[in-house]
């Protein structure tokens, strides 16, 4: 199972680079792949998942035009992300759990989306990322009724939950960029929580927004003694946020379980 999901991902990370590069020249989804120099059609077989990329040496069958090594990098990592992601939530025999993958894996896909395009662009997609809003507070309502959460009290509900923490989230985030005049956070991640929020619902985007930070510090550290950045760079923050996530998405009971063994 594990590498059935892989494979998926890897065929969606393909998209995925589609729509990230389409959406920055504005250009529709539709249609075949091309390469950006020569705009020869891609053949089927020079479009597998980072296998063609090996194949061709990263550069155009047709013009010998270099294909970034992004492209691959996206794909291994939507298929390794899949993957986990569809061990942890998926058991074939309990049909209330394919929905609950769909979504994850819809949501997973939304953010390497994020992802990449933040870090490529200095920039949120807001069309990718309120299309990625819509989906949250519908997975999230769907989930609560097949679990007859709202049974037992709103309060106990995964739409309750997420509202609480996008909120919360979002305020904080607000706060940052008013009063930095958007120096230490900018409007782009400032709506960004609010998926965040929505995705891991309360208490767990505590945990999402600290190894956020956390990871972002260590990066920025890294760039600066390595000298690729300086104290005063600007560095995409979504990334981060993003990893903080996925990672929240899929180790926040052992992450806390390990944390309060110190107490």
């Amino acid at each position: 199972m594990l590498a059935i999901f892989f494979v998926f991902g890897l065929i969606i990370g393909s998209f995925l680079n589609v729509v990230v590069y389409r959406t920055n020249l504005a250009e529709t989804l539709l249609g075949r792949s091309h390469c950006p120099k020569c705009k020869k059609k891609i053949r089927w077989y020079d479009n597998i998942p980072v296998l063609s990329f090996v194949l061709l040496k990263f550069r155009c069958r047709d013009c010998g035009e270099k294909i970034s090594w992004i492209y691959p990098l996206v794909e291994l990592l939507t298929g390794v992300v899949f993957a986990f992601l569809g061990t942890k939530f998926f058991v074939l025999f309990d049909s209330i759990t394919w929905f609950s993958t769909s979504f994850y894996l819809t949501i997973a896909s939304i953010l390497i989306v994020i992802f990449v395009y933040d870090w490529l662009y200095m920039e949120i997609p807001g069309l990718v990322l309120w299309l990625g809003v819509g989906i949250a507070i519908f997975g999230n309502l769907v989930i609560d009724l097949q679990k007859n959460a709202f049974s037992t009290g709103i309060l106990n509900s995964l739409s309750y939950s997420g509202v609480l923490a996008a909120f919360c989230a979002f305020v904080f985030f607000f706060m940052l960029s008013k009063f930095s005049k958007e120096k230490w956070m900018g409007m782009g991640d400032v709506f960004l929580v609010i998926l965040l929020g929505l995705i891991l619902g309360w208490p767990k985007i505590l945990l999402g927004l600290f190894l956020a930070f956390a990871i972002g510090a260590i990066c920025g550290m890294i760039l600066i003694v390595i000298r690729k950045k300086k104290m005063n760079s600007q560095i995409p923050f979504a990334p981060f946020l993003v990893l903080g996530t996925i990672i929240t998405m899929l180790y926040y009971e052992p992450l806390i379980g390990w944390y309060l063994r110190f107490f």
